[in-house]
């Protein structure tokens, strides 16, 4: 098998093909203005739109030595998503040093399995109900903070799990893996997707959350009924899992997977914390006793950080006499909430959000009795983890740099709305779509999508009359899909090896479900062409 290229190998090559293409494609340019819009939630904004008809030929302007300018340009250009994701890296991986969320998800399983006890539980199975419910957690964790990577360390305790239940090791790795990035996929509130998105197409960072919901409601629900369905047959006949042989490991480790014991600790240092956070957020709530929330076209006025100050205060106390670790989880639910509220009632941006999570990830390692130097040393270790994510947007975004400086992005929008413009609306988001889809096959990584395809499609959608909120729907599921069979993707090579399944039966049984799921990510699209939801 030939060793499949770096990221970056391919998008440097991708921008010497730019600087290519800025020999041979004729330069030409729109001419663009600055108009004023009125947005979903009645206020106005600039946005520079082009000219219907305005295109027109220039002197050509062939790149070569900009192939190398165009990254610093690219690098200054996207500097604040650079550091917002390098602050948001940082911050998770000092929260995951704290094993909070291996706690919680290990006291879930043995609460639900407590419900064994019970004749109506016992009919519907509460297998079923064990596998739906953590899918659920995780496809919300995909979709709110764009959960990838982590998956990795549940691997190993969920492929036990579903082993001991009659299962095989693909619905194990279904149970986090799967639902993660169908919740990816679908996201709603993920920074390193939507939110970088929509600040490049020039959106309100989560704009048209409410359709962005169903679609994730929707998604989660057929992932869940497809490993059901497959589970089923799997518990019914174990000898049809492609796995059954393999699993044979992980049959004679189930028992002592499941029975790992956990420390509670609820140390001196996590309840100074408790009582420091209680008043900045009782504080905060005094300030700003009522919040006017913009969602869609309406506004309401409610009284919101008094009530999530109330409740983190009596929450919080519970949580820490329980454990360290179910605060912290407490803190990163709150820190979720804080999120919607500033985006939602005060405008929020990346870097409000970047300050939110880097305060979630210092209060949660002092909560933990980490050292300044520990939680400094955390830090830096999530940013190196996301650094090459971070670098490649940048890097990416010099790409944009070589062919407008070449004047000839433009003309290959032009291009690209001449030969659409007799196929209607559905067959040009249905291009943009496979684009997308067929470019996350070699690029898995979607900050360095968003930072390349979003400049263009963005443009290409406002000739087009589709709505930039389509476009960046486009974007969202064609990232998302393919990253769970696409060999480009450490995480999804990482999660297979722990578990022990060979890649090429992951395709093979993969392939139908995400076919599935492009075929269904289109039909979802549909609908914003023709109704008017909010934020699109």
């Amino acid at each position: 098998m030939k060793k499949i290229p770096h990221t970056f190998t391919i998008v440097f090559a991708l921008i010497l093909l730019a600087a290519v293409c800025t020999w041979f494609v004729p330069a030409g340019e729109f001419v663009r203005e600055s108009v004023t819009i009125t947005t979903a939630d009645g206020g106005t904004s600039t946005r520079e739109v082009v000219q219907s008809g305005s295109f027109h030929y220039v002197d050509s302007q062939p790149q070569t030595w900009q192939v190398f300018s165009s990254l610093f340009n690219g690098f200054v250009d996207k500097a604040d998503i650079i550091i917002f994701i390098l602050m948001v890296g940082g911050a998770f991986w000092i929260l995951n040093n704290s094993h909070a969320i291996d706690v919680g998800v290990m006291a879930f399983l043995r609460k639900v399995l407590k419900l064994n006890k019970y004749k109506l539980f016992r009919r519907l199975g509460v297998e079923n109900i064990i596998i739906s419910l953590i899918m659920i957690m995780f496809s919300l964790f995909g979709a709110v903070f764009g959960m990838s990577e982590e998956t990795i360390a549940f691997v190993i305790i969920f492929v036990p799990l579903a082993i001991s239940m009659g299962y095989d090791s693909i619905v194990g790795v279904c149970m986090c893996y799967v639902a993660a990035h169908v919740g990816f996929a679908g996201a709603m509130l993920n920074p390193f997707t939507i939110g970088i998105a929509q600040g490049i197409a020039d959106l309100p960072i989560f704009s048209g959350l409410e359709y962005r919901i169903l679609c994730w409601l929707i998604l989660t629900a057929l992932g869940i009924a497809f490993v059901l369905w497959y589970g089923g047959r799997v518990k019914r006949r174990p000898e049809r899992s492609p796995m059954y042989r393999l699993d044979e490991y992980w049959r004679q480790r189930a028992q002592e997977q499941q029975s790992q014991s956990i420390q509670y600790r609820s140390p001196k240092v996590a309840w100074v914390m408790y009582v420091l956070l209680s008043a900045v957020l009782v504080a905060v709530a005094v300030i700003h006793p009522v919040t006017t929330v913009a969602i869609g076209g309406g506004e309401a006025a409610i009284v919101i950080l008094p009530v999530l100050a109330a409740l983190f205060v009596v929450l919080g106390f519970f949580m820490l006499r329980k454990s360290v670790h179910f605060f912290i989880l407490n803190l990163l639910l709150f820190t979720i909430c804080y999120l919607i509220v500033g985006v939602l009632g005060y405008d929020w941006y990346v870097m409000e959000i970047s300050a939110l999570f880097l305060a979630m990830g210092i209060c949660s390692g002092i909560a933990d009795s980490q050292s300044a130097d520990d939680i400094a040393k955390l830090f830096l270790a999530g940013c190196k983890d996301i650094l090459s994510a971070a670098l490649v947007v940048g890097l990416a975004s010099g790409i944009i740099f070589i062919l407008r400086d070449g004047c000839v992005i433009d003309t290959i929008l032009y291009g690209l709305t001449k030969s659409l413009a007799s196929t209607g609306e559905v067959a040009s988001l249905g291009v943009m779509y496979a684009f997308q889809t067929l470019l996350n096959l070699i690029m898995p990584s979607g900050s360095a999508k968003a930072a390349l395809t979003m400049p263009i499609m963005a443009q290409f959608a406002d000739l087009i009359n589709v709505s930039r909120q389509t476009t960046v729907l486009a974007f969202q599921f064609g990232d998302g899909f393919t990253n769970m069979i696409t060999p480009t993707s450490g995480v999804l090579i990482a999660c297979l090896g722990v578990a022990k399944i060979p890649y090429a039966t992951w395709v093979r049984w993969a392939w139908r479900f995400i076919v599935g799921l492009i075929l269904i990510g289109f039909l979802l699209m549909l609908p914003t062409l023709f109704v008017s939801f909010p934020g699109f």
